[in-house]
């Protein structure tokens, strides 16, 4: 196993303050249990799962509360124990409402005790490749960088693709975060572990750990995790570049590929990308029978008292999460679900995490500022931030004139909201909602096509 600097460098991307040093040094502490969990059934990339429990079920920590609901869909586990007090809409860490269980933990069953594992462990060893995916899939395991797909789907590419190259994304580019930088510090031997299961059901790829060359420390960790793993195993060290963790971008500068525009998919140049979080849990989910029940989030920002990184089940309330952290140091101007590249602004501490929540930021009114949006002024700062090679001014006019078609023929489906257009705008122009609100109504358009076809057929 050797360590190699990356030697290709994608166009476009931006350096934004990263102010990593709050929490970087924080090992990572667990919560106490909080009194209630609002557990959302919208936790993953796809349709959410359906509810299988009411109001007044008492639960059993693992015991499964939301089937999968499709074919890009995962299972939810109860986080812990309890009895559930409301079964309704709740808001999420992006903006938009989901079912949700609200999970009263304080509430006792008589002969009520954890078990020692929620699902038999298994020998990855002597387990067949469909044992090991069954398990990945029962587990509800999806990415844990953000963008929350299925790991089962990803792990087990269609009929005439194979992988060749497994990338681990230990890039964490966005700015504040630093849960995955930990996990890399303190659970390097469960990442070493979910690669060896990793590579079984793959057909043993190549494996590239991806990490950015601002996190020394998580490059030492790994590089003697894996000092003695066989195979074609190197680190690669990124240059510190925003957005270096976006999956397309990460396997360009790994191994050099390029992926096409969509559909198609890492897969079709030979590659998975998992997020360094969802390999340690892949570990735990087989060697121990433990869902993904918990993540390690980011609490940061000038205005909590302490920063830190809290290792938490899913549910738990933001609020809960500050008040572990001290508090709040004084009123926040803004809060942040995520970090402040791709992060979504929320109004309430009420909204609970979930298996993508990395972080969660409290800024002061010396880290925010009241902007209007001014006219573009042709600059062209945005075309050469953008990494995905578009015109976000173009497709930024277009929407203001509410003219979704010509975004679309600028190709704004390409995007993938890293925010690098809106970094640089010198007129505060807000180029990435922009863009989010001409994909809704495209998505939104594409959708109502298919009803309509769809009736049409169920007509005749």
């Amino acid at each position: 196993m050797k360590t190699v600097k990356s030697p290709f460098k994608f166009k476009g991307g931006v350096h934004p303050d990263y102010n990593k040093e709050l929490a970087r040094d924080k090992a990572i502490e667990k919560l106490p249990l909080p009194a209630e969990l609002v557990v959302s059934m919208s936790q993953h990339l796809g349709a959410p799962a359906k509810c299988l429990v009411k109001p007044g079920d008492f639960v059993r920590r693992g015991q499964v509360v939301g089937e999968k609901n499709g074919f890009i869909s995962v299972c939810v586990r109860a986080p812990a124990d309890g009895k559930v007090k409301a079964v309704e809409k709740r808001l999420g860490p992006a903006g938009g409402k989901a079912d949700a269980v609200i999970l009263d933990t304080t509430a006792k069953e008589e002969g009520n005790g954890e078990r020692a594992s929620i699902l038999p462990p298994l020998d990855w060893k002597t387990a067949t490749r469909e044992e090991l995916l069954k398990r990945v899939e029962e587990a509800g395991i999806c990415g844990m960088g953000g963008a929350g797909f299925p790991t089962s789907v990803k792990l087990n590419p269609p009929p005439g693709k194979r992988c060749e190259y497994l990338i681990l994304n230990g890039a964490e580019c966005e700015p504040y975060l630093t849960a995955d930088f930990r996990v890399m510090l303190e659970r390097a031997d469960r990442i070493r572990l979910g690669v060896e299961i990793m590579r079984k059901i793959l057909g043993q790829p190549a494996v590239r750990i991806a990490i950015e060359a601002n996190k020394p420390e998580a490059i030492d960790a790994m590089g003697k995790a894996f000092a003695d793993i066989d195979g074609n195993v190197e680190i690669v060290v990124l240059p510190v570049l925003y957005p270096q963790g976006s999956e397309k971008h990460q396997i360009f500068a790994t191994v050099g590929r390029v992926v096409p525009e969509p559909p198609a998919l890492p897969i079709d140049v030979g590659c998975v990308v998992e997020n360094v979080g969802t390999v340690a849990a892949i570990a735990d989910a087989v060697e121990l029978g433990e869902p993904l029940l918990e993540r390690v989030t980011t609490v940061s920002g000038d205005a909590v008292v302490e920063p830190k990184n809290i290792l938490a089940p899913s549910g738990t309330k933001y609020a809960d999460l500050v008040a572990f952290c001290g508090g709040e140091k004084e009123p926040p101007a803004k809060v942040i679900s995520g970090g402040t590249m791709m992060g979504f602004a929320v109004s309430t501490l009420e909204i609970g995490t979930t298996k993508t929540t990395s972080g969660l930021l409290l800024l002061s009114r010396k880290k925010v500022f009241q902007y209007a949006s001014g006219a573009c002024i042709n600059c062209g700062r945005c075309l050469r931030a953008c990494p995905m090679n578009l015109n976000p001014a173009l497709i930024s006019k277009a929407v203001d004139a509410n003219d979704i078609k010509a975004a679309e023929d600028a190709s704004v489906m390409d995007c993938i909201e890293c925010g690098a257009c809106s970094f640089g705008c010198p007129a505060y122009r807000t180029i990435t909602q922009s863009c989010r609100r001409a994909k809704n109504s495209i998505r939104a358009r594409i959708a109502a096509e298919k009803a309509k076809a769809q009736a049409a057929v169920e007509k005749k």
